[in-house]
């Protein structure tokens, strides 16, 4: 295949390097980023010649001026947005005739991926995601252990992901519900895909915790029932991790077997860049079950602690 000519929105955000170097693995051209703040240096470790715009319609001018006065197609955009802008982003992308690469969650609600898969069909181009759990070593064993495993067994799942923030979050649009979807969308959004395609179909969705910071429930998948609690707050960190100096606790056990999980992330968005240049990229359906648990958790109303819930709720009660 022959270089491919990406542009990238939202080049000054937190996950913009791991696109910037999955690009650049993948010996690929930048030719446009755009972001409303200009602390964007990190370019000129991967891509020093490539046009830096703060505003929208400067960028957008300088792709169609690529196209009409250089024959320089633009071939992809990779999407790195404020999760509320995605929707917007993706369709800018199809209308320039380029497929789209767009980080989690790919939309903040089920019926913006029914009408992106309208615009798609109309498009030359198409829609990918980045579902980097699905290419995780440990998920991808977990993933043949079920399927391989009895038909008929359900496995009982903890999840527990805690990674403080500071209160820079609050402020940011992440603190905004109508920006981000919230802590559980914001942080929680590709465990949740990771679990449907593990367990299959939702079978229930109970919400126990909703707040700003903190979220806990049940979910019953086809072969799983699942514990989960997502937290940015500090004070919910375990003592004995605050001891050790850290700020970010993650446990995934399984029939109470710890699974292995605090290594292996440093190339997952190279390898999806590798299968969306391809043709084996996640598309707008792969992501849709996790929209929609997002959507329901935040839209749900309060559950009763009774039955299955996560014993990290007692604590914040």
């Amino acid at each position: 295949m022959n270089n491919q000519n990406f542009a990238i929105m939202g080049v000054g955000g937190y996950i913009a390097p791991r696109h910037l170097k999955a690009i650049k693995d993948t010996d690929n051209n930048l030719i446009a980023a755009l972001d409303k703040f200009d602390s964007v240096g990190i370019i000129d470790s991967y891509f020093p010649e490539s046009h830096f715009f703060v505003e929208f319609e400067r960028f957008d001018r300088h792709i169609e001026k690529l196209k009409r006065r250089r024959n320089i197609q633009l071939d992809y955009v990779s999407i790195c947005t404020p999760n509320y802008l995605h929707d917007s982003h993706i369709r800018m992308a199809l209308r320039r005739g380029a497929s789209a690469i767009c980080e989690k969650p790919l939309v903040l609600n089920p019926w913006n991926i029914d009408a992106l898969v309208e615009i798609e069909k109309e498009s030359e181009g198409k829609v990918n995601t980045i579902l980097q759990l699905r290419l995780h070593p440990s998920i991808i064993a977990l993933k043949e252990k079920v399927d391989k495993g009895p038909k008929d067994k359900i496995y009982d799942f903890d999840l527990t992901y805690l990674t403080s923030r500071g209160n820079w979050y609050h402020a940011s649009w992440k603190g905004d519900v109508s920006k981000s979807g919230g802590i559980a969308t914001n942080i929680g959004v590709h465990f949740y895909d990771m679990l449907s395609w593990v367990f299959g179909e939702v079978k229930q969705n109970k919400v126990h915790v909703l707040t700003d910071d903190s979220a806990s429930g049940y979910l019953e998948f086809e072969k799983a029932r699942v514990r989960w609690f997502l937290s940015i707050n500090y004070d919910n960190i375990p003592d004995d991790i605050k001891e050790q100096g850290k700020r970010t606790y993650r446990s995934i056990t399984i029939d109470n077997e710890e699974i292995e999980f605090s290594t292996g992330f440093t190339e997952l968005h190279t390898r999806s860049y590798e299968g969306i240049l391809e043709g084996n990229g996640y598309g707008l359906m792969d992501a849709k079950t996790s929209i929609q648990i997002v959507h329901d958790i935040r839209n749900a109303e309060i559950t009763p602690l009774k039955g299955d819930f996560h014993p990290f709720v007692k604590n914040i009660m």
